[in-house]
């Protein structure tokens, strides 16, 4: 019987890299996003691609309802699930605190806070009976250190920290393992999303240097859950070679 993955957030990005590369490893996937087209497209991928199965759940993890809705309602077979992945998370603006725009900052907390706990509350009873979970937080370098015009995001993402290391005590009885993984400048429609559909603005972020890639990501997603089960990585920080921290990256042009 195949092990289940349950991944936010899997229209684009990291949660589609992850999905496929949890597939192609023998795991059945729950993909959920807010654009079904993507997500029933995505399912098309993996049942072809690999002997695997995928459900799609289209909902909005900011709708607290819609998340227990979907996941309370998904087959008893597919309640199995033995790693979450909170991957739903946005970038909305990138102005200074007093220009800001309060509807970025509520889109930034709803989803990137709010939703992880909604999906987690959700998720981890079946986590707990079987024994066996594992609980990866996506969250951002932007997390462990602010950078100008960051504001509300970094502020989000410090939350996933303190969220993470909260999980990991009040899970441990449990023995549901926790891992916090904190990528740098990646190269996926983070920006896109960011800039809001700005597509020059988005491509300049990365203009001069060799970014992560949301398959990177998907490899290191994968590598945690893949140890003994004694073994647990809370904290994970990667970024490229080109960038030292939330705002030096060396670039070649």
């Amino acid at each position: 019987m195949a092990k289940i993955v349950f991944i936010s957030g899997a229209t684009a990005g990291f949660g589609k890299a992850c999905a496929l590369r949890f597939a192609k490893e023998g795991y059945d996937v729950i993909i959920t996003g807010r654009r079904k087209e993507r997500l029933d497209e995505l399912k098309k991928i993996i049942e072809s691609s690999f002997p695997q199965k995928a459900l799609a759940l289209c909902f909005d993890v900011q709708k607290r309802k819609q998340v227990f809705k979907h996941i309370n309602n998904m087959p008893e077979d597919w309640k199995r699930i033995n790693i979450l992945i909170n991957n739903a998370g946005l970038a909305a603006g990138r102005d200074l605190f007093d220009e800001a725009d309060i509807d970025d900052w509520d889109a930034m907390i709803d989803t990137n806070v709010k939703g992880l706990l909604y999906v987690s509350k959700a998720v981890i009873p079946f986590l707990i009976a079987g024994k066996n979970g594992h609980i990866i937080n996506m969250g951002s370098i932007a997390g462990k250190e602010v950078y100008e015009r960051g504001n509300a995001y970094c502020a989000s993402k410090f939350a996933v920290d303190a969220i993470s290391k909260s999980m990991r005590l009040d899970l441990l009885r449990h023995q549901v393992r926790v891992t916090n993984i904190s990528p740098g400048a990646a190269e996926t429609e983070f920006s896109l999303v960011r800039f809001k559909g700005d597509e020059e603005k988005a491509n300049a972020m990365y203009k001069g240097y060799k970014p992560l890639t949301a398959e990177d990501i998907a490899e290191l997603c994968f590598y945690v859950t893949s140890l003994p089960s004694h073994v647990c990585i809370n904290e994970l920080e990667v970024t490229c070679l080109a960038q030292a921290n939330t705002y030096t990256t060396f670039k070649s042009h």
